[in-house]
């Protein structure tokens, strides 16, 4: 396995890791559908005026524009929409364990999607085992009882799956565009349909009025659990698998345990070292193939070049 692959899937955990807990501050002054705008409007500003300041356009191939505006659909505007609104009604712990479908729905998506990414009983045993290491992380959360309502576990679900959608998608028709372009294409077509349906639905008065707390949320948010943070999704997208990239959710609660442990104070259980060790053997149980494949790939090419 290239530990680049895991230092990159590491920091975009730590991107997303917190995401849960801001998205949960700010739907209480923020209705779901002007945080996502909001998060979506200000990533796109950002991460396209960096292009502009790199001398870069983006292209005005009509094929290039409706992948990205299909891959963002499901990457930033069904999911945000339905994760903040389901955060209402359930606790952040079992958001954790539902967005944990994420790689399974991948894997079997791309089964049927990419060429080079067919299932294999290797990487449903890592996958597998990622979810159980999940469930393990979680689970003085699970004992200690978890509020939801059917209608937010839905929601979140459908969330999870989609991520899983917009990764297959995005893995088979945008991983060779240039740098950025993806990202920022992403983000703009959906900010470009996501504020009128926004004014038309929701009154934007009440923003005038939210706290310093929400606005902050919202920032953070926007800036490093989206426009960064879809950079080194793209970038982890063009170095290795649709698959690989969506166990990045199984890291995202490893997070929340070493932030609390850190600023809260908290313990290390064992249930907790038996999580993080399941999810990284998960995660490099899905990727160690790959890494064999290419090492004889290697060999091969060096052989065949000796012999020329």
């Amino acid at each position: 396995m290239k530990y680049k692959n895991l230092i990159l899937l590491i920091i975009l955990a730590s991107l997303w890791g917190p995401s849960f807990l801001f998205i949960k501050i700010a739907v209480v002054e923020i209705s779901p559908l002007q945080l996502a705008t909001l998060r979506i409007g200000i990533a796109a500003i950002l991460i396209n005026i960096f292009l502009l300041s790199k001398g870069q356009r983006l292209t005005k191939d009509l094929i290039f524009w409706k992948h990205v505006l299909i891959a963002g659909f499901f990457a930033h505007t069904l999911p945000f929409l339905l994760i903040n609104w389901g955060e209402q009604y359930i606790d952040s712990a079992l958001a954790s364990i539902l967005n944990g479908l994420t790689p399974l729905s991948t894997v079997v998506l791309a089964n049927f999607m990419v060429s080079d990414e067919k299932l294999t009983g290797q990487k449903i045993v890592g996958v597998l085992l990622g979810f159980v290491g999940l469930l393990v992380l979680v689970m003085p959360n699970i004992l200690s009882g978890l509020e939801a309502t059917q209608a937010g576990i839905i929601a979140v679900t459908i969330g999870a799956i989609s991520y899983g959608v917009a990764i297959v998608y995005s893995k088979k028709h945008l991983k060779n565009t240039p740098s950025m372009h993806a990202p920022s294409a992403q983000l703009l077509g959906a900010t470009i349909y996501l504020i009128p349906i926004s004014l038309m639905i929701e009154s934007p008065a009440n923003l005038l009025s939210i706290s310093w707390q929400a606005i902050g949320s919202v920032l953070i948010l926007a800036v490093f659990g989206t426009a960064i943070a879809f950079i080194v999704y793209y970038k982890i997208l063009e170095r290795t698998s649709a698959s690989y990239l969506s166990l990045v959710t199984y890291l995202m609660p490893i997070y929340g345990v070493i932030l609390g442990v850190l600023f809260m104070n908290e313990m290390i259980s064992s249930e907790m070292i038996a999580g993080m060790l399941l999810i990284l053997v998960g995660i490099f149980v899905v990727n160690y193939k790959r890494a064999v494949k290419t090492t004889k790939e290697v060999k091969s090419t060096q052989g065949n070049l000796l012999v020329n």
